[in-house]
């Protein structure tokens, strides 16, 4: 395992050492599992209280003034500052060897670009076409006339159907399917009778996908822009068109001709139905029921979804009701003795 003072971690990650800069660095670790030797990290307000507590023998943060009782590495970004320390600690395991593993098919037709890595029993199909240094490991299904981009990263089994489009350095993980068939069916004669999905998905450069499934749209194209993250156990539906660089988190359910234009975040365990389009930047938070279009830049929160002005206005209601239902019943009560003595007078 690599060594390194605090001071040659500095000079690496370009950030400047408050502190002992002799301190040896080990490892890495979050900022409440850290030890002795580990070298931690400060992105979020929320954790400021643990800098007092950490055991980390230094803390990757930013570059404001602050008190601590380990040395500091102050950094512009220290999240993205750690995530190159990590692999600096900690680099791949899986260093994929160029070629076409033997027990994988490969159809003549294909096209394999140089320094790719097709690993064990993956299937290439007709006409696909796989970039240079792309990887795909073990069990991976690319389909006919698919396209994989150069230096892209498929983890085992991944499934990319025929006619799909991946850009260049995409990573996508293990099980997730790309281009599965559209949820499309037509009622006629007392049964359901399947509509044919013939279009494809066509994924950006840089783009994340988590363990999860990207349908093919119905004609045309499901899209997902340069950049985007997409966690797992996200269903993205035919037709959809997602933007540059947006954030899917875990749970997301995007119903079919769906859009999102660039930069939207969607909190996890949320629903966006059918036919809707969410402007540039827009945010849902977690568990929202997104039901009708917003502008640019809104924030919305809850199901169904609310501006989080409004949201924060009814939560707070709710949080009062057990209260005013008491009242309710107290004032009930009252009406009801001043109604008996009222009929007692005119008695």
């Amino acid at each position: 395992m690599s060594t390194r003072t605090l001071a040659e971690l500095a000079v690496e990650l370009g950030g400047q050492v408050v502190g002992d800069g002799s301190v040896v660095i080990r490892g890495v670790a979050g900022i409440r599992e850290a030890l002795a030797g580990d070298v931690t990290f400060l992105a979020n307000a929320r954790y400021e209280g643990y800098l007092a507590e950490t055991r980390a023998s230094a803390v990757i943060c930013d570059r404001a003034p602050r008190l601590a009782t380990v040395p500091l590495l102050q950094v512009d970004h220290p999240y993205l500052a750690f995530q190159k320390a990590v692999r600096l600690f900690r680099p791949e395991l899986y260093q994929p060897l160029p070629g076409v593993h033997p027990t994988a098919v490969v159809s003549p037709a294909a096209k394999i670009g140089d320094g790719a890595s097709i690993g064990p029993h993956c299937t290439v199909e007709l006409g696909a076409t796989i970039g240079a240094k792309a990887v795909l490991m073990a069990g991976c299904y690319v389909g006919v006339q698919a396209s994989i981009g150069e230096g892209c990263l498929l983890y085992p089994r991944v499934v990319v159907r025929e006619e799909c489009v991946i850009g260049d350095r995409c990573i996508v993980h293990a099980g997730a399917v790309i281009g599965a068939d559209g949820f499309g069916f037509a009622f006629d004669a007392g049964r359901y009778h399947k509509v044919p999905q013939v279009g494809n998905v066509v994924i950006g450069d840089d783009v994340e996908i988590g363990a999860n499934t990207i349908d093919r749209a119905t004609t045309d194209s499901t899209r997902v822009g340069d950049g985007t993250k997409i966690d797992n156990l996200v269903q993205i539906g035919h037709n959809v068109i997602i933007g540059e660089h947006c954030i899917i988190v875990a749970q997301v359910g995007i119903s079919g001709s769906t859009e999102l234009e660039d930069f939207v975040t969607i909190g996890g365990q949320s629903g966006i139905i059918g036919h809707v389009k969410l402007g540039k930047g827009m945010q849902v938070g977690a568990q929202s029921g997104v039901s009708k279009s917003w502008p640019a830049g809104t924030t919305v929160f809850g199901t169904p979804a609310a501006p989080l002005s409004l949201f924060k206005r009814i939560n707070a209601y709710l949080q009062r009701l057990p209260q005013l239902f008491d009242r309710t019943k107290t004032l009930e009560g009252r009406v009801a003795k001043l109604e008996e003595s009222q009929k007692e007078s005119l008695r």
